[in-house]
């Protein structure tokens, strides 16, 4: 899941047109599992998709996709007049005061469609639904979109601002030589924990991906509702830091500690991190950076968000994830959509959309120091900004091979069942 399946249409899980700087599935799974899908190939690099073999991109095995028979647009070409820069995008994931000064700019209207799964994404997209910009693509999926020829490669001539980005993402593993995306938003998963109510400091501990396991603290701790993260957490709260494991003794393992868990803290799964943190309802969640980015929008009156306190292991071994952005082949504007991937890679355009989404763009200017500058972040909570270390040394919970998943999927239905 990404942080930001689950919203609403209509806004109702974040603040809408407020700006911080004004503030200071599974009965696939069942199948596999049914047709012996426990049976894994621990090396497996590739997964198949159509009857083709897909790369599976690792740190230790960037992939370099193939251009044939999708040719990048041609350089010197002028935006498209009159034109209507179609945007498909997450619920809630782009400022919408960028995209109309971006339509101020080069004089064209844009509209904006969004999604709340990417699995219903992929599935509109390939059914016909035609869009120029395709924003807040996961790693995980770009094999599918690459492979389907969803999505066309870029003409990097009209992307100058990538020149901002962090060196990590103009030739990033999972797209050597970027050539089908630019870096969109970067961000990490940890422990969120209200200081004032909890004792414990993370950054004491030995292990802090074991804090939520306290019985003094039962009822007031909370887990992400994402496969991915729940059994990851289960991994590294045992010393297991490999978040694309295959191995089906530590799945098993992970769950099990799920489910002790559970027992041990009547766990409540969810993702209103955000929310439930700063109001205390609970005192210790595992989290996503960039929702505790927004903790201060939600304290109570009378309550200083310096109680609430976000860890991010200093060594970088945690999650951390990105999204991309993209130009689709169905693309009737493809000029247009090169320069707005450009525009929202700007500098001044990226602290305004971070003020108002919470999620960190990677480019060399955003320091921590900058947004608390900017008055884009308090202080205290300086650790929900990634940094560059983070994305060298973290863990990404990347594509699995089908199997692998399907336990992984399965474990989690096991260890949530009735929580």
């Amino acid at each position: 899941m990404h942080p930001r399946e689950g919203w609403q249409a209509d806004g109702t899980r974040r603040r809408q047109g407020l700006s911080r700087r004004s503030f200071l599935q599974s009965g696939a799974v069942a199948g596999l599992l049914a047709g012996g899908a426990g049976s894994l190939l621990s090396g497996c690099s590739s997964f198949l998709t159509g009857g083709t073999s897909v790369p599976l991109p690792r740190p230790n095995n960037p992939v370099t996709w193939p251009t044939k028979d999708n040719a990048a647009i041609a350089s010197g070409l002028a935006p498209e007049t009159g034109a209507t820069l179609q945007i498909y995008n997450w619920v809630a994931y782009v400022n919408q005061a960028c995209v109309n000064s971006f339509a101020k700019k080069y004089k064209c209207k844009v509209e904006v469609t969004t999604f709340n799964t990417m699995d219903e994404a992929l599935s509109k997209l390939r059914s016909g639904l035609s869009f120029d910009v395709f924003m807040g693509v996961t790693v995980d999926v770009l094999g599918q979109l690459i492979e389907s020829k969803l999505i066309q490669p870029l003409n990097h001539s009209y992307i100058p601002n990538i020149s901002q980005a962090w060196p990590d993402f103009r030739n990033p593993f999972y797209d050597q030589h970027w050539q089908y995306t630019v870096p969109y938003t970067i961000y990490t998963t940890g422990i969120a924990w209200r200081k004032d109510l909890v004792h414990e400091n993370p950054y004491a501990m030995k292990n802090a991906w074991a804090m939520p396991w306290q019985s003094k603290y039962k009822g007031k701790v909370a887990i992400l509702d994402d496969y991915r993260e729940g059994i990851s957490l289960g991994l590294m709260k045992n010393g297991i830091f490999s978040l694309n494991t295959t191995s089906k003794s530590q799945i098993d393992l992970s769950r099990q500690s799920l489910q002790d868990l559970a027992s041990l803290v009547d766990v409540h799964i969810d993702n209103n991190d955000y929310t439930e943190v700063p109001t205390g309802q609970t005192w210790i969640h595992h989290a996503w950076s960039g929702d505790m980015a927004a903790a201060y929008e939600y304290m109570p009156k009378g309550v200083p968000v310096e109680v609430v306190g976000y860890w991010f292991p200093t060594d970088g071994r945690g999650p951390v994830a990105n999204d991309t952005n993209t130009v689709l082949r169905s693309a009737t504007n493809p000029v247009l959509a090169h320069l707005f991937l450009n525009y929202l890679t700007g500098l001044d355009i990226a602290l305004e959309n971070i003020s108002y989404n919470g999620y960190m763009q990677p480019l060399n200017e955003i320091t921590p120091q900058r947004l608390v500058k900017e008055k884009i972040l308090p202080p205290s909570l300086m650790s929900t900004a990634v940094l560059p270390t983070d994305f060298r040394r973290g863990l990404g919970e990347l594509q699995l091979p089908v199997d692998a998943d399907a336990l992984w999927q399965q474990a989690w239905l096991v260890a949530s069942n009735g929580i």
